[in-house]
């Protein structure tokens, strides 16, 4: 069998002892051991029906932390930012939101802000930087929200800097244009401001956050925001299916993790932005950004997917390290570009160990693709 046949890429992957990207996570059985002590150690009792101290203390801790007054816990993102919209839209009476041009909504959620809430939505700013105070000044149209997403996971998890963020909400209260934060990875946002999630969430009139990006529970969200709004969010989720008999796993495998994971971000930040220094000197490999503003950034290579992914899988056979996951072609012919997300397998391997396999990596897949290091710059 072809050694890039699905079945063997599985093998091949679960062989290797040391994988680059991300988390290490807890075998299922596990997971579930360890939530049942951590259950048993709390005296926890099982919610019902979105009530009850377990899901109420979860909610009512993100939103103190994120400065709100009322959270509300979503069985997924997708769920919490519809229902998010389509409350500002019931408010202002428009059915028109704005969203930068590589917002999760446009591009992975089948439309769903037009195909359920009938609602347009219309792309802000460039698709190669944040959305900046000077993009929405740029739009003359009436908008029921303005969707910020920190970062931009599609442009290499870019962040705006301190002052770009506050000229945002200043443009956007000017124009009393509600601001919504898609904040699937504010956790990881935090250490690049240096200052309080609650600081960063100021001026955003709701905020969505992820309980799995990031902090390694099952599945879920949270939704923040003033409590009046909060209880309308609460109506439309059981709307949406999302109001389940019992969410105990999903809080309980989040929380558990939560206080840990947010300790370990700043570390995995700093080490992100040590990694892609050192991977900045490779030829034909380029980081977006340069330096990186939260724990992920992109990878480029000067090389097709196809090369790529069998130069990884050659590094996986003989040295059992898995350095990259998905690679996918790029809108420049014969270039391709991986996500690289820090975690904790990081931080325990130096530049001295991981970047010289990036540097093979890049010759094996440039050989592959008929140019040699000696051939092009």
């Amino acid at each position: 069998m072809p050694t890039n046949a699905p079945v063997d890429r599985a093998q091949l992957q679960q062989q290797c002892h040391i994988h680059y990207n991300g988390f290490t996570a807890l075998s299922l059985a596990d997971e579930f051991h360890a939530m049942a002590d951590w259950c048993a150690q709390h005296e926890l009792k099982r919610d019902s029906y979105g009530s009850g101290a377990l899901i109420t203390d979860f909610e009512n801790k993100i939103a103190t932390l994120l400065g709100k007054p009322a959270g509300l816990f979503m069985p997924s993102g997708i769920m919490a930012q519809l229902i998010a919209v389509q409350l500002w839209s019931e408010r202002t009476g428009i059915h028109r939101i704005g969203m930068h041009p590589l917002s999760h909504l446009l591009l992975v959620e089948e439309e769903a802000y037009q195909a359920v809430l009938q609602l347009h939505g219309v792309p802000i700013g460039s698709r190669l930087r944040p959305m900046l105070a000077s993009d929405l000044d740029a739009c003359k149209q009436s908008l029921a929200c303005l969707l910020v997403e920190l970062p931009v996971r599609y442009a290499g998890g870019q962040l705006p800097s301190w002052d770009e963020l506050e000229a945002l909400k200043t443009a956007a209260r000017a124009r009393q244009i509600p601001l919504h934060m898609d904040g699937a990875r504010l956790w990881e946002s935090q250490p690049f401001y240096g200052r309080s999630h609650a600081e960063i969430c100021a001026g955003f009139d709701s905020v969505y956050v992820s309980v799995y990006k990031g902090i390694g529970g099952i599945a879920g969200a949270v939704l923040v925001g003033e409590t009046d709004f909060i209880e309308q969010a609460r109506l439309w989720r059981r709307r949406f299916g999302g109001t389940l008999s019992q969410q105990n796993p999903m809080i309980v495998s989040a929380d558990m993790h939560f206080d840990t994971r947010l300790e370990q971000l700043p570390a995995c930040y700093r080490r992100a932005v040590s990694l892609a220094e050192g991977l900045s000197g490779i030829k034909g490999l380029r980081i977006n950004p340069t330096v990186p503003r939260t724990n992920m950034f992109h990878v480029f290579f000067d090389a097709s997917a196809d090369a790529v992914i069998a130069a990884r899988d050659e590094i996986a056979a003989s040295d059992r390290h898995w350095i990259l996951d998905m690679v996918q072609p790029t809108t420049v012919p014969g270039w391709s570009t991986a996500e690289i997300t820090v975690g904790n397998n990081l931080l325990g391997l130096g530049n001295h160990e991981v970047v010289p396999r990036f540097a093979r990596l890049m010759e094996l897949a440039r050989t592959a693709s008929g140019m040699s290091s000696t051939q092009r710059p």
